[in-house]
């Protein structure tokens, strides 16, 4: 383990990353300086034991592919930096505007006089829809396990009804 990165703070590495997909966002949650995070995620998801820990808590988020990271990410992700872009007193620089997290933006635009307009993703019907898809998985085990135990064969306990 790198001498800068406590067992913490690679441990919410990997709970972030395997609940937002993104190396970035992941590191800068557990805690890394923005300059360093995308290095530092990228590093720590060459380690085998954090790639091993985001399993786990993939299979712990019951994490069903990438739209249920995107979503995941749109209802918890944070908003900060589309924030500091609409009260910046002048636009940031294109390479500034490359190391902001926009993921939550839905639209951007300028009006005459200047100013921005940012609109966000709706982080309520994000949160609807993967409680949708976590309900949808959990029925579907629920059917699954109906059908494997009305396939299975009968158990004989001597009790049956003839």
């Amino acid at each position: 383990m790198p001498a800068n990165c406590t067992k913490s703070r690679k441990e919410l590495f990997c709970c972030w990353y395997a609940a937002l997909g993104c190396a970035e966002e992941a590191a800068l949650r557990a805690g890394f300086p923005r300059e360093t995070a995308l290095a530092k995620g990228l590093s720590l998801l060459s380690e085998s034991e954090c790639r091993r820990r985001i399993s786990d808590y993939r299979k712990a988020l019951s994490e069903g592919g990438s739209v249920m990271s995107g979503l995941r990410r749109l209802a918890f992700g944070s908003c900060a930096d589309a924030v500091s872009l609409v009260f910046a007193d002048e636009l940031p620089s294109p390479g500034a505007v490359k190391g902001l997290d926009l993921f939550c933006v839905s639209e951007i635009k300028r009006d005459k006089n200047g100013g921005v307009e940012i609109k966000l993703f709706d982080r309520l019907k994000a949160l609807e829809k993967l409680y949708e898809l976590e309900r949808m998985d959990s029925e579907g085990d629920t059917a699954r396990s109906l059908i494997e135990a009305l396939a299975a064969p009968a158990k004989e306990d001597g009790n049956e009804d003839q």
